[in-house]
């Protein structure tokens, strides 16, 4: 069932537990991921990046993702992840997406408020929630250990008034996690996590959760995170198997890849403690 993350977000809050949001890039990767949470009996969100529209259209996305997420009998979000264009948020909204990302994190506080306020007050218009950043999560090649990354760490003030000021339904932050393949092991500021916690009531999620580590994760989605975003390590796992394997013809790549990020999917819905739909009833 295509549902926003309001109700799951809650869940998640009251009994410490993280979702996992699986970003997808063909319909393969979607129907992979809904099925393994419907096999699972998990909700699931399912973004589908800005970044990634090169490689599958918007309109295309939109269609695979409601297809699968109405399909389903568990309750699945479908996300705009990193949103940085005002116009193309809009066409999500318009297209049916049920929850939108805008990442302004590297404008200035101000100029982030701004566009974070003009897209929350489209979306309410819609009935779709928003997310925002405060801080930067940045990439995981630059990321060789804690002083020598591009990501900057989320300021608790600055998150408070960020809030305040935009309404917004739910904040990434950033505390140490990095986008793509980490050169070093990531540094989580936890402290900094509990700090922006207790200054905040509403739904904390995470972006650059691929190798940040079992154990980094697992005590996130016990501090507080709801959603972590992982999309690496789906692509990464696929490309081991079929080199592993050496498939011989198309479809059994493709059969190996989609078992591949089963597996990875799998994992993370355990590693996470995320609640089955008969367990939050």
């Amino acid at each position: 069932m295509l549902v926003t993350s309001t109700n799951l977000f809650q869940k998640a809050q009251k009994n410490a537990y993280a979702i996992p949001a699986t970003n997808f890039i063909d319909l393969d990767s979607a129907r992979t991921f809904v099925n393994t949470a419907e096999k699972l009996r998990k909700p699931l969100i399912l973004p589908f990046a800005q970044a990634h529209a090169e490689v599958l259209p918007l309109e295309e996305a939109a269609l695979i993702g409601k297809y699968f997420a109405e399909k389903s009998k568990m309750p699945v979000v479908l996300h705009l992840d990193h949103g940085e264009d005002i116009d193309f948020i809009e066409r999500a909204i318009q297209l049916g997406f049920t929850s939108v990302m805008i990442d302004a994190s590297q404008e200035k506080l101000d100029e982030n408020i701004r566009k974070t306020r003009e897209v929350v007050n489209l979306a309410r218009l819609n009935g779709v929630v928003v997310e925002a950043e405060i801080g930067h999560v940045g990439s995981g090649v630059n990321y060789e250990n804690h002083d020598h990354t591009d990501s900057i760490y989320t300021e608790v003030e600055d998150a408070v008034r960020f809030v305040e000021a935009t309404k917004v339904d739910s904040l990434a932050v950033s505390i140490g996690t990095a986008h793509g393949i980490y050169k070093g092991v990531p540094h989580i500021n936890f402290d900094r996590l509990d700090e922006i916690t207790a200054a905040l009531e509403i739904p904390l999620v995470l972006h650059g959760g691929s190798s940040s580590g079992d154990e980094n994760l697992a005590k996130c989605a016990k501090s507080g995170i709801c959603k972590i975003n992982i999309f690496t390590d789906f692509i990464s796992k696929a490309l081991k198997t079929i080199e592993e394997e050496r498939p011989e013809d198309y479809l059994s790549l493709k059969q190996l890849s989609n078992q591949a990020m089963e597996k990875v999917l799998t994992h993370y819905f355990d590693l996470f403690k995320t609640m089955s739909v008969e367990e939050f009833k």
